[in-house]
């Protein structure tokens, strides 16, 4: 195997990028070279976000958002609605749907799917404490926002059947075509789910 001709301080750091999600070898070292030629102040600044990023974040206790306070500022909100609750796979898709704006209840966190190729099962994951959380609480409705795949399917699936029992409304988010999105391109299931929901007029 070829030695490497950079310094070891510049080959760790390729070597970190290209561990990120999304990240190949190129775009590691162009990372890496922008910061070498960047003040210095901007790579102190990358630091310490990435230091504070580990220390100061948790999750919160009631939801398993990523916070800073517990409880974090969602579920210490009163003007929100407690009578929804979003279920949803990963923190990203709480900030998707807030984006949106068309959605003002409160969330749970699963951190993850059912992915028995993957090892993960419901044990793995925040189902526990979703299903004590319903049961004391007084919500009227859980949406269950898993993503539109095979594992997010068998996650919901399952949630059906752990909450079956609480007498509230199990309901799952809408899935159909994209807005600017072309028939031809659409793939079978997207397609027969539009049929499937499709509306009066």
């Amino acid at each position: 195997m070829a030695q490497s001709v950079l310094p070891h301080s510049v080959q760790r750091l390729i070597d970190e990028f290209a561990r990120l999600p999304g990240i190949g070898p190129k775009s590691a070292s162009r990372l890496t070279f922008y910061l070498l030629r960047a003040a210095d102040n901007q790579a102190g600044d990358l630091a310490t976000a990435l230091q504070d990023l580990k220390e100061l974040t948790r999750l919160c206790s009631v939801c398993f958002n990523i916070t800073e306070e517990d409880p974090c500022l969602i579920c210490d909100d009163e003007a929100r609605d407690g009578k929804l609750l979003c279920v949803v796979e990963e923190p990203l898709d709480v900030l998707a749907i807030e984006r949106s704006r068309a959605y003002n209840g409160r969330y749970h966190v699963l951190h993850g799917a059912i992915s028995p190729v993957e090892g993960i099962g419901p044990e793995d994951l925040r189902i526990a404490e979703l299903v004590n959380r319903v049961s004391k609480g007084n919500f009227q409705e859980i949406i269950l926002a898993t993503n539109p795949t095979l594992e997010g399917e068998s996650t919901a699936l399952y949630l059906q059947r752990r909450l079956a029992d609480q007498n509230i409304r199990l309901t799952r988010l809408a899935r159909g075509l994209p807005v600017g999105g072309d028939l031809e391109y659409t793939d079978e299931i997207t397609l027969g789910r539009a049929f499937e929901g499709r509306q009066n007029l």
